[in-house]
């Protein structure tokens, strides 16, 4: 792996991770609940042009900052209301994480292997592609701390760059709110135990602080007086403080519950994380191995004790596991033999998975795309798991290329939103709605509850509703949406089919 200028590793970092992140980015439906509330958020700011106090089916959405909805609103207004512009902004952003990472990892190493290897491991971390594809906060959060974090270790040398930290707060504050508190926290923990504390008399960060985080203040203040103390209850007590003490909307688990998701997204990558982990503490007071620990030990220990627990919760750590990562292989490589069995029989059981997936795929839902990712996959493992056996430092670049190869074909498949299968497809069940439904009508469903996507695509808002309420809604000469079982509890003398799809009949009052 010869050294090349820092200049080209970021340009093909950049290529590389735009190219994963947006290949295919519309192939799939948008996913339940995030994607299809900022969808319909930015869609009603696209029609509306009230950019200053987004609504969602007509009512304040109070939940969330607008960042991410005012970047789709625009991307509708270059490219039509689609999937793709949906996740374009939050692709692109996360995508430019990678680049953003080598910068970090090129300060903290001081050198540019460790760095590179630390970012071509983030690049290729499944729950990092394809949470970063989605139309979610996570990635573009993680980058916007990134790029934080640069501007901090960038002002050791040139205090100027000290006026891009508060613009980077800012902008988390405008994606996800309150996380500010703790992202900005970690920070400043950092830089006290970086030895950075004179960072403080540097008037650039004050002046950043101000003009950075005075677009977030305005839209806040301008939400209270818009609104009042109910702008307050939801947006700081029902979607930050109450998360940290009760399980919103069931969203519950152990306290071990994010090491348990590392563990089932991680590898195969957390196999070397052990290594990586026990270098950055021997190496606690070098710049690096501060910034791992802290990051995640602080963080993690934050979320941890959150009583409502996420699976996307987690995504900030991923990038400082990733310089672990790095640091270990960085190591390897300068090595002229290693000796690492549990890392050779570790791979060759995923190596032995990926030819049973290549068995289940081709046996119970064919899809070439898959069927080959399997094939790549137990080879790739095959070749590492080999090559690890023998000491050679080239496992390192064929594992880099395999993961990418790999995670390519995936994106490319129509299964890498896998949890649209958890319900009935929407996209059929909102043709009907919108052949025969006028726009904006309030629907009533008997399905367990109600799906932010199926209401962005039939341009309707569909609403979850019990048996004795559908029976109500009859009376109220409502339109209902019905599956097999509940369609001949009600009595619909009064009203007509419009049609079925997917299991579900559409039920118009007899007036309409």
């Amino acid at each position: 792996m010869h050294p090349f200028p820092e200049k080209e590793w970021l340009l093909g970092l950049s290529i590389a991770s735009l190219i994963l992140f947006l290949i295919f980015l519309g192939n799939s439906p948008l996913r339940d609940w995030d994607e299809g509330t900022y969808a319909i958020v930015a869609r009603e700011i696209y029609r509306t042009g009230n950019w200053l106090y987004p609504t969602l089916q007509g009512e304040p959405f109070l939940l969330k900052p607008p960042l991410m909805q005012w970047l789709i609103a625009l991307c509708y207004q270059l490219g039509g209301v689609q999937e793709f512009a949906t996740r374009f902004p939050g692709a692109v952003l996360t995508a430019l994480g990678v680049p953003l990472l080598y910068l970090v990892g090129r300060l903290t190493f001081n050198q540019s292997l460790p760095a590179l290897f630390g970012s071509l491991v983030y690049l290729t971390m499944l729950p990092v592609v394809r949470h970063g594809r989605l139309a979610m906060l996570d990635g573009m959060t993680i980058s916007f701390f990134l790029l934080l974090l640069f501007c901090l270790l960038k002002a050791r040398d040139d205090k100027k760059y000290a006026l891009g930290a508060g613009f980077c707060l800012g902008l988390i504050t405008l994606t996800k709110g309150m996380l500010v508190v703790v992202l900005g926290g970690i920070a400043g923990l950092f830089l006290l135990a970086n030895r950075q504390i004179a960072l403080l008399k540097n008037l650039y960060l004050w002046v950043g602080m101000l003009l950075g985080n005075a677009p977030a203040i305005a839209w806040y203040v301008a939400q209270w007086q818009h609104y009042g103390n109910a702008f307050l209850q939801v947006h700081f007590l029902s979607q930050a403080f109450d998360r940290l003490g009760q399980a919103v909307e069931g969203n519950s688990g152990p306290p071990w519950y994010y090491l348990i998701e590392l563990l089932k997204y991680g590898f195969p990558w957390l196999l070397f994380l052990p290594g990586g982990f026990y270098l950055a503490w021997k190496k606690r007071h070098t710049t690096w191995g501060c910034l791992v620990l802290i990051v995640t030990i602080v963080y993690l220990v934050t979320i941890s004790l959150m009583r409502t627990k996420l699976p996307w919760y987690v995504m900030p750590v991923y990038p400082f596991l990733a310089l672990a990562v790095g640091a270990k292989f960085s190591v390897v490589w300068q090595r002229s033999k290693f000796h690492e069995p549990l890392w050779a029989i570790f791979l060759a059981i995923i190596a032995t998975a990926g030819l049973g997936g290549c068995v289940y795929f081709a046996t119970t839902d064919p899809q070439p795309v898959l069927i080959a990712m399997s094939i790549v996959l137990a080879i790739i493992m095959g070749i590492v798991a080999w090559l690890i056996k023998k000491g050679d430092r080239n496992f390192i670049p064929v594992l880099f290329s395999g993961m990418y190869l790999v995670l390519a074909l995936l994106m490319s498949s129509q299964s890498w939103i896998w949890e649209l299968n958890e319900a009935f497809p929407v996209k059929p069940v909102a043709v009907l709605i919108r052949q025969r439904v006028p726009t904006g009508t309030q629907i009533y469903t008997s399905f367990a509850y109600s799906r932010p996507s199926l209401d962005f695509y039939s341009d309707c808002q569909v609403t979850a509703a019990t048996v004795p309420v559908l029976q109500q809604m009859i009376s109220n000469e409502s339109y209902l949406l019905l599956d097999k079982e509940t369609l001949p509890k009600l009595n619909l003398s009064n009203s007509k089919i419009m049609g079925e799809a997917e299991g579900f009949t559409l039920v118009a009052p007899a007036t309409s």
